[in-house]
């Protein structure tokens, strides 16, 4: 027997995760080369990005997830433009098996904040002179698997 939603009763109460908040932690851009930086330029500009994801437990089953995106432009190696997002949210994670909870909150959660970084990020460039800057979608799985590599092989720090 089932109790409506496919589950027996015995299994316990469903995984949830919950978006409680989203903010903009810190942001900075900086043009130091306008106006001579909006003029037309002979090839496209160097774009490099650096994106982190971190996470602090804040309450019993509240965590804070931050995403640290910086970039920057150069052509002919003068900046032309660089930036520094942390985009925050606070996530309820609850009923989420232990060995689950660190995928969860440095990949789905990241994943769910990434859409709101990248427009505040294309907009903020589109606002210093430039056209806006669509960030490429991120392999959050493949950015947490290098993280996990990096602390010891996968072994939980």
């Amino acid at each position: 027997m089932t109790n409506g939603n496919g589950a027996t009763p015995e299994a316990g109460p469903p995984p949830q995760l919950n978006v409680l908040a989203q903010y903009t932690k810190d942001l900075s851009f900086e043009n130091p080369n306008a106006p001579q930086s909006l003029t037309p330029q002979a090839q496209p500009p160097q774009i490099n990005i650096q994106i982190n994801v971190g996470a602090n437990n804040i309450a019993e089953s509240e965590y804070e997830v931050t995403l640290s995106i910086e970039g920057k432009a150069e052509s002919a190696s003068k900046l032309m433009f660089s930036f520094e997002l942390i985009y925050g949210g606070v996530f309820r994670l609850v009923n989420i098996p232990r060995e689950n909870l660190s995928p969860m909150l440095l990949i789905e959660c990241p994943r769910l904040l990434f859409p709101f970084a990248r427009e505040i990020v294309a907009t903020a460039v589109r606002d210093g002179g430039f056209p806006p800057l669509m960030l490429d979608p991120v392999d959050f799985v493949g950015l947490y698997r290098q993280n996990m590599e990096r602390q010891g092989a996968g072994q939980p720090s």
